[in-house]
């Protein structure tokens, strides 16, 4: 089975997909080149469909979930990107929630909060999806997804839907077991503690004003750009060689905060990866500090 006998199977099952989808509509850097071909299933069963189509077919597959932590290439991606952001739910059943992967964390803490549930607040500000935030154990403000998430429930790389248990997740900084097992994450089980919604909404309300004074949230970025160097931070490390914002075409080194690059018009793929290498080497020479990537970079 070809690409062409592929898209007509999706098709069939009645599984939106679209031909060279322009990636910069899907990531939060609105960068990046065309996918081949763009996949939205609405269920957890079209996911597994989809993803099972695509080995047989022998073609190559990307999940995503909001895009907020990729770099795509200026020369797209080849294969099939399978977005998850049609996959949305969340149940409520005292103080656990069982949320699907492709909910945005925005919405699933604003959907707590109007509970009474409390742990999530950290997360508020964060662009991603739920299923990205486990993927990168995202966290802020002294919280970290894994200090309230009990399991998920995911597809493993030989296509088995099965559970895990947090304990078994492999979550440390910006690190989980599925960046190395192939898992796609399609839900999650968090337990969350009783709290008053004005409480819980003060607090949220406190961290993203707090976001919007630090962070550049008026240009489009992929968030923190660097991993935190041990003992340190990334953006310090930037700021003290003098590199806020340096600029190579349409992407800039935040000068609100130098731990972000910004796309301020027009940037490529390409200027955000040379002005990453400019960043790395010059930190390097000043600090002896090898500066890591948080960004995950897709495509050809």
């Amino acid at each position: 089975m070809g690409k062409a006998e592929f898209i007509e199977v999706i098709k069939n099952r009645g599984i939106a997909c679209s031909l060279n989808e322009p990636m910069k509509n899907h990531t939060t850097f609105k960068i990046g080149g065309n996918a081949d071909v763009f996949l939205l299933p609405g269920s957890e069963n079209e996911l597994i469909f989809s993803v099972s189509e695509a080995k047989k077919a022998d073609i190559p597959y990307y999940v995503i979930g909001k895009g907020s932590d990729l770099l795509v290439s200026d020369r797209g991606i080849e294969g099939a990107v399978i977005c998850l952001e049609k996959m949305q739910g969340i149940n409520i059943r005292e103080n656990t929630v069982t949320v699907l992967a492709g909910q945005s964390m925005a919405s699933l803490c604003s959907c707590v909060q109007k509970a009474g549930l409390s742990g999530l607040e950290f997360a508020y500000g964060i662009p991603g999806s739920v299923g990205g935030a486990i993927y990168m154990n995202a966290g802020a403000y002294g919280g970290e997804i894994k200090d309230c998430i009990v399991s998920a429930r995911y597809l493993t790389k030989d296509g088995v839907v099965a559970d895990i248990k947090a304990s078994d997740m492999g979550l440390s900084y910006r690190k989980s077991i599925f960046q190395e097992n192939g898992g796609i994450i399609l839900s999650a089980v968090f337990e969350l503690e009783t709290c008053e919604p004005s409480e819980i909404y003060n607090r949220m309300e406190d961290y993203i004003s707090r976001r919007k004074t630090k962070q550049p949230l008026e240009f489009p970025s992929a968030g923190s750009v660097f991993r935190r160097p041990e003992g340190n931070f990334a953006g310090t490390l930037i700021e003290k060689s003098g590199l806020k914002g340096e600029r190579v075409g349409g992407a800039m080194v935040s000068k609100k905060h130098a731990g972000f690059i910004v796309n301020t018009g027009g940037a490529t793929s390409e200027d955000v990866k040379c002005l990453i290498e400019k960043i790395q080497k010059k930190v390097l020479c000043d600090s002896g500090i090898n500066l890591q990537t948080e960004v995950i970079f897709i495509g050809r």
